[in-house]
């Protein structure tokens, strides 16, 4: 074994990162897609070994967290033009695993070791107690002007991206684990390494390891003025029997919108990171499930094989329906996943269990194959990202849900539901077809609203069995042919 000399190792990496565009000699190993793949493979048969927290990581409470910045001139590739600027996290309480990090160039990489100089923190701030090898939490890619970042890998497998309007809200993960299910497990991302690829663009590699799969993941991310775009490989290896394996995930929070006023306890109208879920089916319909904040955990399966893509959608934008003007509910984006490689069997699931504020994610979307994944077998994902504000991201002609309403009503005991679709054409008088479960219709009606162009609303009176809740299902038809998205709602949920 070689012996190192650990200070002048360490005087080394800090002389070397004071250089923002780092030089790579033929010295530095080799590294590939293919290498990633095989390396998470024999990791799927080896016992998985958790990384064990920073012991110092604990004291970094959120105030230490948020007083400890990142030195502005020690960004990565800083000097370099364009959106590609690379900022660093610290550990924290929240975050407290430290990760590996590794840059490329040339088809080589490069270790990039933690320096605490990196961090200009207050005298006895939690974070210069971390010491020299603490490790990082994760990373930031900021944009050109260094005033925003649009994309962040931190905590397990979790990322996010702020979309068009530079603002963080749902997140995305590489899995999702036995999530509906009680027994939800976290891998998370061990390794990354970083690669810049043009001005507006970083791709990033990750590799996964947790108790029941690893994985390789590659992201090749961009920044336009529409938002962020993140096109996604990746190969998995189960380690043992997951009886629910959720691909293209994403989590969000959704407490109360103008249909669920009941849920409030705040002065503000409404509050949600996300208010529909979004799907696109093979055979050419879209779907839509308005978000509700359940009195009780819920899974909603939609059996989807191939589907042509979905999401959760931000799809109320205007400002005076939030009264925001904090953290911007009104700007917060929209993620839609598409897969480029066909899904096969299986079914679009949406997860949602109670709150009673904003700082709970009690919202999950994902993709789940038909055949639960065995050891051995290696399942192959790609698909692609889009964080941005798009209403109707699955490109659709069809009108929109614009908003749901609830009240009481005609009749003593009866709900009344009030639909709004967006988009209709003026010529169209179309039917309303309606399908219940567990309630019966009592009245029905549609007709365009005066003075607001395109907009259609559907105002039903039902009668719930009992107080359970009851799946609607509505859409806007004329015979066979579809003239809005098919809509699901659970009245009462």
């Amino acid at each position: 074994m070689t012996t190192i000399d650990r200070r002048a190792m360490l005087a080394a990496s800090s002389a070397a990162l004071l250089l923002t565009r780092p030089a790579f000699g033929q010295s530095r190993a080799a590294f590939s897609w293919s290498a990633l793949v095989q390396r998470a493979e024999r990791l799927s048969r080896s016992r998985f070994a958790e990384t064990p927290p920073h012991p110092g990581a604990a004291a970094v409470d959120y105030d230490a967290l948020h007083a400890a910045r990142f030195r502005e001139d020690r960004t990565l590739w800083g000097d370099l033009p364009g959106d590609t600027g690379i900022r660093f996290f610290p550990l924290s309480a929240n975050a407290a695993q430290p990760v590996s990090i590794a840059l490329l160039e040339g088809g080589r990489e490069r270790p990039f070791p933690y320096d605490p100089t990196l961090f200009d923190a207050p005298a006895g701030n939690a974070v210069t107690q971390l010491g020299p090898d603490a490790g990082f939490a994760g990373f930031r890619i900021m944009n050109a002007a260094r005033d925003a970042d649009w994309l962040s890998f931190l905590g397990a497998s979790y990322f996010r991206a702020a979309g068009a309007q530079k603002q963080f809200g749902l997140s995305a993960r590489a899995v999702a684990i036995n999530t509906s299910l009680g027994k939800e497990e976290f891998p998370r991302f061990t390794h990354f390494w970083l690669e810049r690829t043009g001005d507006h663009g970083v791709r990033v590699y990750a590799l996964l390891d947790g108790a029941s799969v690893t994985g390789a993941f590659r992201f090749d991310n961009s920044l336009s003025p529409q938002g962020v775009t993140q096109e996604v490989t990746a190969a998995l290896f189960p380690r043992r029997a997951i009886p629910e394996l959720g691909l293209m995930p994403m989590t969000s929070m959704f407490w109360y919108d103008q249909a669920h006023r009941d849920k409030a306890t705040d002065w503000r109208p409404e509050i949600h990171d996300s208010d529909m879920l979004a799907f696109a089916g093979s055979d050419g319909t879209v779907h839509a499930r308005p978000l509700v904040n359940p009195s009780a955990p819920r899974v909603d399966v939609f059996a989807e094989p191939s589907a042509r893509g979905f999401g959760l959608l931000q799809r109320d934008r205007d400002f005076d329906h939030y009264q925001d003007d904090g953290v911007f509910y009104d700007r917060r984006p929209s993620l839609w996943a598409t897969p480029t490689q066909p899904l096969g069997a299986g079914e679009v699931r949406l997860y949602t269990f109670p709150t009673d504020s904003e700082y709970t994610d009690n919202v999950a979307a994902y993709w789940t194959p038909s055949a639960a994944p065995a050891p051995g077998i290696r399942i192959d994902a790609a698909y692609r990202l889009v964080w941005d504000s798009a209403r109707s991201p699955a490109a659709s002609s069809l009108a929109i849900v614009d908003n749901v309403w609830r009240g009481r009503g005609e009749q003593p005991g009866a709900d009344k539901l009030v639909v709004d679709f967006a988009g209709l054409p003026g010529t169209e008088k179309p039917e309303i077809w309606v399908d219940l479960k567990g309630a019966t219709l009592e009245t029905k009606a549609g007709y365009p609203v005066l003075g607001k162009a395109g907009l259609f609303r559907v105002v039903l009176d039902l009668r719930r069995q009992g107080n359970a809740s009851s799946d609607i299902r509505l859409q806007l038809r004329s015979g066979n042919r579809a003239f809005s998205e098919y809509v699901h709602y659970p009245l009462g949920a």
